[in-house]
């Protein structure tokens, strides 16, 4: 048997950028809940033309969010696909679902979250939910913001919502986007809203903020008692006044109130062409965790790794930070990304589909009990997982796999994926129907903080089984 590993693809070693490479996502918004950090992201997917060349993203079929969470900002969990929009989706008065965002709120003592989304540049909608990876409904039936909403009427794109729950419990909805014609320097369609207290309706009538060059992507965080709107400026290729925000970059403005009066300040982060070599438009999201400032925002760096740059993107992290003045210092977008700000323990089951570099694989929701898993597993394949605190040592492996035709073997590295092998786990081929089953190996060596490696090894060109979660046994 031939074994040769498959090399990771975009996200490489030691880089934490983009966040995942098993998946693309865009327009990321981040939502943090009991010490993790929940990303919501458009659910890019390839398009192909009549001869199965991969075209340039239309967007036009994206109506699903891709979920994502940790709890270290380096291994990330896939949650699968949110179905927002369509017959199969939650809102099936909607044909599509842009740049989400998402909100915690405690309402009647309990933790509700919500999920708002654009249908394409016409409306914005709203899903709740009792948990932040679903299931989701739709709470009202019908668009939450339309054109006959009071002071939208003249929106050029009813998209990109940002919402926040403000210290009082007050909500607000912050969206719009889009250029009149000729009104490229005070576009007039950046929006701020209230929020009725069930977060599903709106209050009152939408009022303009007067962003300089808006183009798109609204964004809102508050900090020591300051409101920071932050937005995407437009293309516009003429002369710019002096202090304009230049092409597609992100600006922002600030203000004592969330509904203003706002004051322009300047651009924090430019085009990801910038930074990556690969332009287009530009899309973001900051936010507080553990105390630190971070900002996500995507570029086209796996797609561009894998030879098809037509639009498909992926998410970044990045520190973000404020002088004493309260002014945000520029933002370096790069691939080396954040720090692990906690280890993984490798004592508490972990699900498959948590990855901090990876080769070959993707993963999928199992159709029944709606289980994410790793699949399209192949020999030379393998997921790593970065800063894995094996203190307490290790005495044996676990694993929940799904045998399939092919079966195999989980060897597991330390450091690197051909680095010191603590185990080795057999995996059965299925002799029959596909079954789930626990399967054990011993493991020795295991001792300290390292990164750890799952390669798998089986028959070539075979999918050799389906991965669901692995725990290691002090």
């Amino acid at each position: 048997m031939t074994f040769q590993l498959n090399q990771a693809i975009g996200k490489v070693t030691p880089n934490g950028n983009p966040v995942v490479a098993n998946r693309y996502g865009a327009d990321p918004y981040a939502l943090v809940f009991e010490d993790r950090v929940y990303l919501y992201m458009t659910n890019d997917a390839l398009e192909y033309d009549e001869n199965g060349v991969v075209k340039e993203n239309t967007y036009g079929s994206i109506n699903k969010i891709a979920v994502i969470s940790s709890s270290d900002l380096v291994n990330w969990t896939d949650h699968g696909e949110i179905a927002v929009a369509g017959p199969e989706g939650a809102a099936k008065w909607a044909t599509q679902s842009w740049a989400p965002a998402a909100i915690h709120k405690v309402i009647d003592g309990k933790d509700k979250f919500f999920l708002y989304f654009a249908n394409n540049a016409s409306g914005i909608g709203v899903l709740s939910s009792d948990s932040p990876v679903g299931p989701w409904i739709d709470p009202i039936g019908e668009a939450l913001i339309l054109r006959s909403t009071p002071g939208v009427e003249d929106v050029t794109w009813l998209f990109d919502p940002a919402v926040l729950v403000d210290d009082d419990g007050k909500g607000y909805i912050y969206f719009g986007g889009g250029v009149p014609e000729g009104e490229y320097a005070e576009p007039g369609t950046a929006r701020v809203m209230k929020l009725g207290d069930d977060m599903t309706s709106v209050v009152g009538t939408a009022e303009v903020i007067p962003a300089p060059f808006m183009f798109e992507d609204a964004g809102i965080h508050k900090r020591e008692g300051v409101y920071y709107y932050t937005y995407c400026s437009n293309f516009y290729d003429g002369e710019r006044p002096e202090g304009s925000p230049p092409a597609g970059e992100i600006a922002y403005m600030t203000s004592d109130k969330p509904m203003g009066p706002w004051t322009y300040h300047e651009t924090i982060l430019k085009n990801p062409g910038h930074f990556f070599g690969v332009s287009g438009n530009n899309h973001h999201a900051i936010f507080e965790f553990h105390e630190v400032w971070y900002i996500a925002y995507h570029a086209q760096t796996l797609s561009k790794a894998q030879g098809i740059a037509n639009g498909y993107r992926s998410t970044h992290l990045n520190r973000l930070f404020h002088n004493d003045d309260g002014s945000i210092q520029d933002i370096e977008a790069d691939y080396k990304g954040v720090q692990q700000i906690k280890y993984l323990s490798p004592y508490q089951r972990v699900q498959a589909a948590t990855i901090g570099w990876s080769a070959g694989v993707t993963t999928e929701t199992e159709e029944v009990l709606g289980a994410r898993r790793v699949t399209e597993i192949e020999n030379g394949d393998w997921i790593g997982l970065s800063g894995v605190d094996f203190s307490k040592g290790a005495a044996a492996f676990s694993a929940s796999v799904i045998s399939l035709e092919g079966g195999g073997t989980i060897e597991l590295h330390l450091d690197e994926p051909s680095g010191l092998l603590i185990g080795e786990l057999p995996v059965p081929a299925a002799n029959g129907p596909d079954k789930q089953m626990e399967l054990k190996t011993e493991v020795r060596g295991a001792k300290g903080i390292h990164d750890l490696y799952l390669v798998f090894k089986g028959k070539p060109e075979t999918e050799l089984f389906k991965f669901v979660s692995w725990q290691f046994i002090e």
